[in-house]
């Protein structure tokens, strides 16, 4: 195994190869507990607020809109003999907390000539749990994918309570505004990214009891059951309250604001404010944890505040063994390179291994460097093998590729013709290899700057950036044709760079620097001038070594030391609190960010055999990174 810091340089690689298309024939995400099809059947459930059944909820049938983003969701039912002031149809719950939704009540999914899958969830508001009538009583339950009016997996009796809450809330994060307003545009990749989100909420609840699960239905995945019971106590807290005065609620929703500060919008009602939660995990902490109690109806739950709210799932399997880099591809599979097992492994978007994973050969020893190009074929980098290995998207190797002036290769990135270009840490220059994987251009490429480059990506304009993590603390800019931009010898510089070695690139052409030794990040513009003369601190950075831009524009590291993700506005401003987000991190490297606001990290302390996603902690983003490229949608939802 090398040093720590030749390891933490291959984390770059994360940046520029976040991605890739999957064949949809290859084992496609699936609801991980598959039933019988309802077609246009009747669907049935209780409404719980704690442990009490709500009366006289409405009770709407709700899916994702594709349109555009924030807009209302679409409302799916009809005849139920009841209407709100927007024209959409509820039913209502009876005294036991039971609604009915029949068949004639709903349409959902086209229908089987011409199918257009949609993603459902309920959303009950109102009601009296049994303290008079509160308004305040938001609750809702993801029933996953329609297709021509049949859903798959759903059980006998929806139980929708405020776990099933939370997990509607943090698995939809990506695309709500609030409990009403979920949507995404009419793209294939946000059509994806839709699904995936609806798909994990099942890996965090059991839809049937109500209750949070402590492993994920593939048996691989750690749940946070504890935390996910606590957030449903606070939502409780106020739900089971005479109403949206209450202090419970008062305290709820200053403090579960629209933008997570004191001066934002104050949600009505709990989903919503779940979903602000979800969207800021790291305000009022404390605040929020205290109204829970030990004798809150959801248990077992939180002794303590926890550090912050994000709820992040680790799993295992699938061959992991030191991973190194993270990249997602366009249907959101997971893919990370093992360093210490000559593999590459690959989930699925709810976390599930591939069966074949983890995959070998193609003369890969110790991989570094991975990108996935526009095919959904995964190109990685060996650092004892001076080479560039193909995986198509069933894990078949093509090469090694060598030559070209490969030499201790770690990062690499897709440009939009499909090229490949790998950054050579001991050449002080760069290589790019034909998309064809046959031969190398004029590669080795030098000057401009490079030394030791440990980091690589490329802008819209097709230009090549570098992360000189060697001596003159600098970055570096080729254009296509491999001819250096920056000066030489000292590189673009300034800004703060301290041990530069990762870097991304936003939608304003932005170039983003994690700065290892300096344990920050910087900003430079599109000409490599430096946005900021000092660089951006706080929010948990420490020993930075990934980096990732989500479809906000918000900036996530990956901290080797501090064992968290940190999280900037693209403004440079800290949104992770002081100690990052943590949940059990250990050593993380790489880090990426899918096409449904899911954070995805690979550990590489300990046993070095764990990946962990934070469920809808970020905006969601085009994938892969070289789809992102292509066309000109870096840092964009999808």
């Amino acid at each position: 195994m090398p040093h720590a810091w030749k390891l933490l340089g291959s984390s770059i690689i994360l940046l520029t190869g976040c991605s890739v298309t999957r064949i949809a024939t290859r084992e496609p995400a699936s609801n991980p507990n598959p039933g019988p099809a309802l077609s246009g059947t009747t669907l049935k459930g209780m409404v719980h607020g704690g442990q009490q059944p709500i009366e006289g909820a409405s009770v709407y049938m709700f899916a994702l809109k594709a349109q555009s983003y924030g807009v209302p969701s679409e409302s799916l039912l009809s005849n139920t003999g009841n209407t709100d002031g927007s024209s959409r149809s509820f039913v209502t719950t009876n005294s036991t907390g039971g609604f009915t939704i029949t068949s004639d009540e709903y349409t959902c999914g086209g229908t089987v000539a011409q199918p257009t899958p949609q993603q459902v969830y309920l959303y009950a508001v109102g009601g009296n749990a049994g303290f008079d009538p509160n308004s305040a009583a938001g609750l809702m339950a993801v029933l996953g994918q329609c297709t021509a009016n049949a859903f798959t997996g759903l059980p006998s009796s929806i139980q929708m309570d405020e776990v099933t809450t939370v997990a509607a809330a943090y698995a939809l994060a990506g695309y709500a505004t609030d409990a009403a307003d979920m949507s995404g545009s009419t793209t294939a990749l946000a059509a994806t990214g839709m699904a995936n989100a609806a798909l994990s909420a099942a890996n965090l609840v059991n839809l049937g009891t109500g209750q949070a699960l402590t492993s994920t239905p593939a048996g691989n995945g750690t749940v946070p059951q504890s935390e996910i019971n606590t957030l449903a106590d606070i939502l409780a807290s106020c739900i089971n309250t005479s109403g949206s005065t209450s202090s419970a609620c008062t305290t709820l929703f200053g403090n579960a604001t629209a933008d997570g500060t004191p001066t934002g919008k104050k949600p009505a009602e709990t989903a919503t404010a779940a979903i602000n939660i979800a969207h800021h995990p790291g305000a009022n902490v404390g605040t929020l944890f205290g109204l829970s109690s030990p004798s809150a109806p959801f248990q077992p739950s939180l002794g303590s505040a926890p550090n912050d709210w994000t709820i992040a799932v680790s799993y295992t399997g699938g061959g992991l063994d030191l991973p190194i880099t993270v990249a997602i591809d366009g249907s959101g599979n997971v893919w990370l390179s093992n360093y210490s097992n000559s593999s590459l492994s690959e989930f699925n978007s709810s976390g599930a291994p591939f069966s074949l994973s983890p995959y070998t050969g193609g003369g890969i020893v110790q991989p570094f460097g991975l990108a996935i190009d526009a095919s959904g074929d995964a190109w990685v980098t060996d650092d004892s093998g001076n080479s560039v290995t193909e995986f198509s998207p069933g894990g078949t190797p093509s090469g090694p590729y060598t030559g070209g002036g490969l030499a201790n290769p770690y990062p690499i990135a897709i440009d939009a013709s499909g090229n490949v270009w790998a950054a050579n840490t001991s050449g002080a220059s760069i290589s790019e290899l034909t998309s064809s994987g046959n031969g190398f251009l004029l590669s080795p490429y030098s000057g401009g700057g490079l030394s030791s480059p440990h980091g690589i990506a490329i802008d819209t304009l097709g230009n090549v950036w570098t992360a000189n993590y060697g001596g003159n603390n600098s970055i570096s800019e080729f254009d296509s044709s491999g001819n250096p931009i920056s000066p030489d010898p000292q590189g673009d510089n300034g800004g703060g760079l301290d041990g530069p070695i990762a870097l991304a690139i936003d939608n304003s052409g932005n170039i983003w620097v994690a700065n290892d030794t300096g344990s920050s990040i910087s900003e430079f513009n599109s000409s490599g001038s430096p946005v900021s003369a000092t660089a951006y601190t706080g929010g948990g950075l420490n020993q930075p070594i990934g980096i990732a831009i989500d479809g906000a524009g918000n900036v996530w590291t990956s901290n080797y030391a501090g064992n968290s993700l940190s999280e900037f506005n693209s403004g440079g401003v800290a949104i992770s609190p002081s100690t990052g987000y943590q949940a059990g991190l250990f050593e993380p490297y790489g880090v990426a960010i899918d096409g449904s606001g899911n954070v995805w990290t690979g550990n590489a302390g300990g046993s070095g055999t764990t990946l962990t996603e934070f469920v809808g902690a970020a905006t969601p983003v085009v994938t892969p990174l070289a789809v992102g490229v292509a066309n000109s949608e870096l840092g964009t939802p999808p």
